[in-house]
């Protein structure tokens, strides 16, 4: 079996092809001077492609945001809500289908990505509070779920009545729906950097895969076979059916807890250091 390494790559990224601040390949050539395996230029409803390859630039993976928008009574509080779905590994445009509410929107966006050839994540729910737990649970086919957006809108820890995007993803989980949670930066501004700009480098994943591929890396996150941080590395992880182990770098002087989290947030295992692990029973 040909050995399996890991790839770091930024899954949202925005740029002047919709509403980003920078030109596409100034955004790739941050992410190579960041050291950055792959990278999905992900504009608005709009398939980004460079004009030539950035020399020893990350891996382009063909993406898109595809951004649908529900007025008035579409929407639960009767505004206007975004549904933004991204499509990763896509081979064409896919134009953004309102189907008259939030889960028939979400379902027919997620359909036509799979249509495209690619996988669907679901963006920012808590941005302008769009989606809840109980309407992801209801769609089907979707892979990727942001429990980490790094833009400041994103509202990932949620708000008074409503759940973080984390919560979020345990109830889906625990409602049976298969869907792998990842870090994003959402970037749109690469010059001014501060909390209140939506800047790279903030949320990114590491996949395990045996090229560095559009069709590996996609197959990875398609299978889980990845991990997303907002910060921690790990120099080892392993899965099977009976156990995950895992070991982390030692960064600076950071002190370390991991806690593996089941079925309606049940905390499973606590332990303190750079090694953790939980056996399946």
């Amino acid at each position: 079996m040909k050995e399996q390494l890991w790839y770091k790559g930024n899954l949202h990224t925005h740029t002047t092809e919709s509403d980003g601040d920078a030109y596409p390949e100034d955004v790739v050539e941050w992410y190579k001077q960041h050291e950055y395996d792959f990278l999905v230029l992900s504009d608005h409803n709009h398939r980004t492609i460079l004009d030539h390859e950035i020399d020893g630039g990350p891996l382009m993976v063909p993406g898109e945001e595809v951004s649908a928008r529900l007025l008035g009574s579409e929407a639960w509080h009767g505004g206007e809500v975004g549904i933004h779905l991204n499509g990763i590994g896509i081979s064409r445009v896919v134009e953004p289908v309102n189907a008259g509410g939030v889960v028939g929107t979400l379902q027919a966006n997620v359909d036509a990505i799979i249509e495209a050839g690619g996988i669907a994540q679901i963006n920012h729910p808590n941005a302008s509070w769009a989606l809840d737990h109980e309407d992801i649970a209801q769609v089907r086919g979707a892979s990727l779920f942001e429990v980490y957006n790094g833009g400041p809108g994103a509202n990932n820890e949620g708000g008074p009545g409503k759940h973080s995007a984390e919560d979020m993803w345990d109830h889906v989980l625990s409602a049976g729906q298969v869907i792998f949670g990842v870090a994003t930066d959402d970037s749109h501004h690469y010059s001014d950097f501060s909390r209140n700009m939506a800047n790279p480098g903030r949320g990114w994943v590491v996949v395990k895969a045996s090229a560095l591929s559009t069709e590996a890396v996609v197959d990875s996150l398609a299978t889980g076979q990845f991990y997303f941080s907002t910060g921690v590395e790990l120099a080892r992880l392993d899965m099977s059916d009976q156990a995950v182990s895992l070991e982390i770098v030692q960064l600076r002087d950071y002190i370390y807890h991991t806690r593996f989290i089941g079925k309606d947030g049940m905390v499973l295992s606590d332990s303190d250091g750079l090694e953790a692990s939980y056996h399946i029973s």
